[in-house]
């Protein structure tokens, strides 16, 4: 009897604490959108981003190109020539990937710039809402933009504008 009586208490004290908890929705898609400094970073990330991959590109095309030549002089040419041109497109393209692997790699110049330029604002943005949190007591703050099981939140609950207003993004 004590034990359905203790499980009983417990299940209620559990029910009275969720209810207790609060919560909030953040979209933090819109609150970077309306940073500039976000905003530059992304732009300038997307022009390193094309010049670099306009490098890579032209390597490419050399190793095709001496592919190409390769392959309109091969009846031309002696084993020890064709060995050297095989060696010369192989290395060409060698080099083209080695350049993909610097820029776009997982620890290349692009991951490297982004974080750079977009960490530091995002980090703001964390320590904002953090802040918020703390302030008004929230247990959860889901962002909207990537919670892909969010199906309807209520607008009241979306403290989206108040993290910008921290920021001083919004009056």
């Amino acid at each position: 009897m004590k034990k359905v009586l203790l499980s009983v208490l417990f299940a209620i004290a559990m029910t009275i604490g969720a209810n207790a908890q609060k919560f909030a929705l953040i979209d933090m898609e819109y609150i970077l959108k309306n940073i500039p400094n976000y905003e530059m970073a992304n732009e300038q990330l997307n022009t390193i981003s094309k010049k670099w991959q306009n490098e890579v590109e032209a390597l490419q095309q050399e190793a095709q190109n001496l592919y190409k030549q390769y392959q309109a002089d091969l009846v031309f040419l002696s084993a020890e020539m064709k060995t050297k041109r095989e060696q010369a497109v192989v290395a060409k393209e060698q080099e083209a990937q080695e350049l993909k692997r610097k820029y776009f790699g997982s620890e290349g110049e692009l991951f490297k710039k982004r974080e750079a330029l977009v960490k530091p604002v995002q980090d703001e943005v964390y320590n904002a809402v953090k802040e918020i949190s703390e302030q008004k007591g929230y247990s959860i703050i889901v962002d909207r933009a990537s919670a892909m099981s969010v199906i309807y939140a209520s607008p009241k609950i979306d403290i989206s504008n108040e993290v910008l207003q921290k920021l001083g993004y919004l009056k």
